[in-house]
């Protein structure tokens, strides 16, 4: 892997974070990165902890925490909150499982219809678009 320099511009922070420029100018809007200083004459430099945010903020999100949860797990980040930090996860796995029951259901219900469609093929009448009509109760399907 290549070297990174003491340094980094926006676009060499972004291109080593994985990420596009717009969005290290998104987080430091919604004030989850802060903008470097610009020298005199000069352009913005970012460094290593710079990256290890943008890290950080992207592994958050792929476990689904909101850019304002993020927010509050990064005055966390000295490590030395755990409690909080684990109370944060309870939270966000509940809202997980929750969704995942979400689908589960969804996926029941759309199983069922599709069933009812195959079964009625002779009928002018589709299971699946008369249920979206509100004609019939999808959700009945799922419970018989």
């Amino acid at each position: 892997m290549n070297e990174l320099p003491e340094t980094l511009t926006i676009g060499v922070l972004a291109e080593a974070a994985e990420v596009n420029v717009e969005t290290i100018r998104f987080y430091q809007r919604k004030g989850l990165m802060q903008e470097p200083d610009r020298p005199l004459g000069g352009i913005r430099r970012y460094g290593e902890p710079d990256l290890a945010r943008v890290r950080f903020i992207k592994s958050a999100q792929r476990l689904g925490f909101s850019l304002d949860e993020i927010g509050d797990l990064l005055k966390l980040a000295d490590g030395s909150h755990c409690t909080e930090a684990r109370e944060q996860a309870e939270r966000k796995l509940m809202d997980v499982r929750g969704k995942i029951a979400d689908l589960l259901r969804m996926e029941t219900v759309l199983s069922d219809l599709v069933c009812a469609c195959y079964e009625r093929k002779e009928t002018v009448s589709c299971p699946l678009i008369a249920s979206l009509h509100g004609e019939t109760n999808p959700e009945r399907l799922a419970t018989t």
